[in-house]
């Protein structure tokens, strides 16, 4: 992840892998735990159940993460989304009901979060990824272009027979900030399905904790410490039926002339995002709401993040800023756990 090759690769609104910790002590199969690692939405699965039916729902559920991206990869030229953008400003495509529904939501989030998420933001992530391969920032007037394809308001949505069409040619759609939050919530399903009484889905960093341990405690989350190293943590939550999910600009990001670009575009800019926030968590019952949420709240800042979460039912955050402190909705608090010293609990 620290190379610079693989730092570009991600420059996309792709909810960071890999900047959340799952403390948890791996048991052995003797208590019918099934531990399986696999590959799928760009990213490496982990999956862990228990229970009598725990091999079965794993590979179950691998094969509905396949589905998934079959369907809502932005590479794969069979699927959805690039039929999809083939044919923007051109007609309708006729969809899965799969990625009607991710779409459809993803719509619903960036008119919450006033269009700081925005799965239009393709071109706009291909002109920096390829920038960056280049050593340099893109042209103003390019980031101006492609800023002005960016606009959920032109993804035009017809129910009634699954189809989706982009308004403007050269528009193109990104399912990458949202997908993985519906794998997930689609795995937690199957787990149960198969009476999976504990289980942990882990795609890229999107944690969904399903029920307690095997030892009945709740599964324990930690936070990563945005200005050390990895593996370091600021914080822990306990958290049973819970979705977990992390952006930040701390991981993936290329620097040229002693400034840093990070992965977080603000499509108001065109630009890598400016915010007091270096980590953002949203803690959720459904794992697509936090994937959806979380970007966005990034780039909205502090106060306006709290004001939003405040309204909205089942769903938490945690926020950590440049100056070392941590900002939490009320019904998350009582469940954190400060562990470094250096920071702590800010007021608005």
């Amino acid at each position: 992840m620290n190379e610079f090759m693989a730092m570009l690769g991600i420059l996309s609104i792709l909810i960071i892998a890999v900047i959340i910790i799952v403390i948890f002590i791996t048991g052995d199969n003797g208590n019918g735990t099934i531990i399986r690692n696999s590959y799928g939405l760009g990213t490496i699965v982990h999956l862990r159940a228990t229970g009598k039916g725990a091999e079965k729902a794993i590979t179950e559920a691998i094969t509905r993460i396949n589905d998934i991206d079959d369907k809502m990869s932005a590479f794969k030229e069979s699927s959805d989304i690039k039929r999809i953008n083939a044919k923007a400003g051109n007609s309708y495509e006729l969809v899965s009901k799969d990625t009607y529904e991710v779409i459809e939501k993803a719509v619903k989030y960036s008119k919450v979060l006033e269009g700081t998420f925005d799965p239009t933001i393709r071109p706009l992530v291909e002109l920096w990824n390829s920038s960056g391969k280049q050593n340099k920032v893109p042209e103003k007037e390019k980031i101006t272009e492609k800023t002005q394809l960016v606009n959920y308001k032109d993804i035009l949505l017809d129910k009634t027979n699954y189809s989706v069409m982009l308004r403007k040619y050269d528009q193109q759609l990104d399912l990458g900030g949202i997908a993985k939050g519906y794998a997930a919530d689609e795995v937690r399903n199957i787990f149960k399905k198969y009476k999976v009484k504990s289980g942990l889905i882990d795609l890229g960093g999107n944690i969904y904790a399903l029920g307690n341990k095997e030892n009945g405690s709740p599964w324990i989350v930690g936070i990563q410490d945005p200005f050390k190293p990895r593996g370091n943590y600021v914080m822990t939550i306990s958290v049973t039926d819970k979705s977990v999910v992390t952006s930040g600009d701390y991981e993936k990001y290329f620097a040229i002339g002693g400034n840093k670009y990070h992965h977080i575009l603000d499509v108001r800019t065109g630009f890598p995002a400016e915010s007091e926030i270096v980590s953002s968590t949203i803690i959720s019952d459904n794992s697509i709401d936090g994937d959806g949420l979380s970007t966005g709240i990034f780039i909205l800042g502090v106060e306006k993040s709290l004001e939003i979460l405040e309204t909205v039912d089942g769903i938490d955050g945690i926020f950590i800023t440049k100056d070392k402190k941590i900002y939490a909705t009320e019904g998350i608090k009582k469940l954190l756990t400060i562990t470094n010293e250096e920071f702590q609990l800010g007021t608005v």
